[in-house]
């Protein structure tokens, strides 16, 4: 007896607010996460100020101050942009192919023929949505239109974000 195989599921694409919502879950780990990263830093920096405080005139122990500002809020700048980039483009060339926030809705990032992505591509994905910001977040509303309902930086990276049959 010959043995019917299943017809294939059509894909279904998220669309802008189940990606909004993502976004938002995304948003507030990364927050949680980057505020307990960034408590070395603002002591360091709360430490530096105390220094130029006390200092009474312009002298050495004010530049050292000054510069101890300045090379903890570099230093933040630079981890803060590592921590979103590595949560995302880890979490998304992973075998669950989506952060937490795709997770928690059954959302997960393809490759336009539906297989998963490599860490590359999450990452030119992740720094595409640079662009998309850059033009007044007219990349992400785009998810909103298009057929496909890929944003700006989903079409420059050749993804699909889409829900989990």
């Amino acid at each position: 007896m010959e043995t019917l195989s299943p017809e294939p599921q059509p894909v279904k694409y998220a669309g802008f607010w189940l990606r909004f919502v993502a976004y938002l879950i995304d948003y507030f780990i990364l927050q949680f996460a980057g505020f307990l990263l960034a408590l070395p830093f603002i002591g360091a920096i709360v430490f530096s100020a105390i220094s130029i405080a006390t200092a009474g005139n312009f002298n050495e122990q004010t530049l050292l101050g000054i510069g101890g500002i300045i090379g903890a809020a570099v230093t933040l700048g630079l981890l803060t942009l590592a921590t979103g980039w590595l949560y995302y483009a880890l979490m998304e060339s992973s075998k669950n192919q989506a952060t937490l926030g795709k997770m928690a809705l059954g959302l997960r990032v393809t490759d336009l023929e539906g297989n998963p992505v490599g860490f590359g591509r999450a990452t030119g994905r992740y720094f595409g949505k640079i662009i998309s910001r850059m033009i007044l977040y007219i990349g992400f509303i785009m998810a909103g239109i298009t057929e496909k309902k890929q944003a700006l930086h989903d079409i420059m990276a050749g993804c699909l974000v889409i829900r989990k049959n």
